[in-house]
C-alpha cells in the first residue's frame, strides 16, 4: 500500500509539472480559476534548493536529495518490519512521494518545476509544487507521530 502512495503522489505531481511545462511561459502567472483568487499558477524552474539555494552547485543539488531519499526509504523499510506504526509509515510514504517527484525533476530536467503560489500574506512570494507540499505534510505527520509516541513512552515510564 505504501508503495502505491509514493508512486501515486509522485505521479500526480509529475503529471501536473508536465502539463505546466507544455504551456507557453508568457501565459504565466495567472489565476487558478476554481481557487477564487487564492492560488496563482506559475512556470518557474528552480535549479537549486528552495529560493535557489546552492543553484551554483548542481551536483550537490542532485546528490543531497538522493541521500535523503535513500535514508527515508531505509527508515520506511525498517518500519515495515514492525507491526503498527501506521502514521510513521504513512508520513514517510507521503514525504517520499513528493521527494521522488522533485528528485526526478532534478535528475531528468536539471531543475524542479514549481507551479503555484498561495495568495496570502508572505506566501505570495513563494512558488512551489505539490511535491513540496507532500514533503512538508509527510514530515509533519511523521514528526507528530514520533512526538506522540515519545510522550506515551514517557507516561508509561512515569507510571512504573
Amino acid at each position: 500500500m505504501y508503495g502505491w502512495i509514493i508512486g501515486g503522489l509522485a505521479g500526480l505531481d509529475l503529471g501536473i509539472k508536465s502539463l505546466i511545462e507544455k504551456q507557453d511561459a508568457d501565459t504565466f502567472p495567472r489565476e487558478l480559476i476554481a481557487a477564487r483568487g487564492m492560488i496563482q499558477l506559475h512556470k518557474n524552474h528552480n535549479h537549486g534548493f528552495p529560493f535557489g539555494f546552492l543553484r551554483e552547485k548542481p551536483e550537490l543539488v542532485k546528490a543531497i536529495p538522493l541521500m535523503v531519499i535513500s535514508a527515508m526509504a531505509g527508515a520506511l523499510g525498517a518500519f515495515m518490519t514492525e507491526k503498527g506504526r501506521t502514521l510513521e509509515k504513512l508520513g514517510l510514504s507521503i514525504a517520499l512521494g513528493g521527494a521522488v517527484s522533485n528528485l526526478y525533476d532534478r535528475l531528468v530536467r536539471g531543475y524542479v518545476v514549481d507551479y503555484f503560489s498561495i495568495e496570502w500574506k508572505r506566501l505570495k512570494k513563494v512558488v512551489f509544487n505539490l511535491g513540496d507540499m507532500f514533503v512538508f505534510l509527510g514530515s509533519a505527520v511523521f514528526i507528530i507521530s514520533q512526538a506522540v509516541g515519545s510522550l506515551k513512552v514517557m507516561g508509561e515510564k512515569k507510571n512504573i
